[in-house]
């Protein structure tokens, strides 16, 4: 067995907290266990806002040795970029991570059936295709099996003081956010 050890982590850059993005940070050593630690650290001592520890981009390009980072699917802000029909500042980012990030910076996609997966999914293709960017796919695991949705989604409601069947109730979960096997995956790929 051979642990993964990763975070995510919500990223601003700049001071501007009100637009929050994606990414996840796998450590590949020990220097990247330490950068990680390190990010996550700093979040917690200086980048506490709206109930969450958050890491500046410009902590990440500092510490980024021994990191492979991946986009954060359609909640990065390449994936909030290509949503939002902003291809050129799409590339923009794209650019800027794997200059950041040489060789171990992955778009990420996801099908997990909810709204704005295809789209996202497409765009992140066709713009790895001109860029040359790996693709990684993922899936956005919020419990381990299917029929763990409905346990999940009352512990979403507890948390945000809703009940099942409020109508106003945001649901942003999917019964696809399962731990999926290697077999699985590969199908829906």
């Amino acid at each position: 067995i051979k642990p993964l050890v990763g975070s995510d982590l919500w990223v601003c850059d700049g001071g501007d907290t009100t637009s929050l993005t994606l990414v996840t940070a796998l450590a590949m050593d020990n220097a990247g266990y330490r950068h990680l630690t390190e990010l996550i650290s700093r979040a917690y001592q200086h980048g506490q806002s709206q109930g969450r520890a958050i890491v500046q981009r410009s902590w990440l390009k500092e510490l980024n040795a021994g990191l492979i980072l991946l986009s954060g699917a359609r909640q990065g802000d390449v994936g909030q970029a290509l949503l939002n029909d902003h291809a050129d500042l799409a590339r923009s980012l794209l650019d800027g991570w794997q200059r950041d990030f040489p060789d171990r910076f992955y778009l990420e996609i996801q099908r997990t059936g909810r709204a704005g997966d295809e789209d996202y999914l497409h765009a992140a293709v066709a713009l790895a295709a001109e860029s040359g960017c790996p693709l990684v796919a993922t899936n956005d695991v919020c419990f381990i099996a299917r029929n763990d949705f409905e346990a999940h989604e009352v512990r979403v409601c507890i948390n945000e003081g809703r009940t099942l069947d409020d109508s106003r109730r945001e649901r942003r979960y999917s019964d696809e956010q399962y731990l999926k096997s290697a077999g699985e995956m590969a199908e829906l790929f």
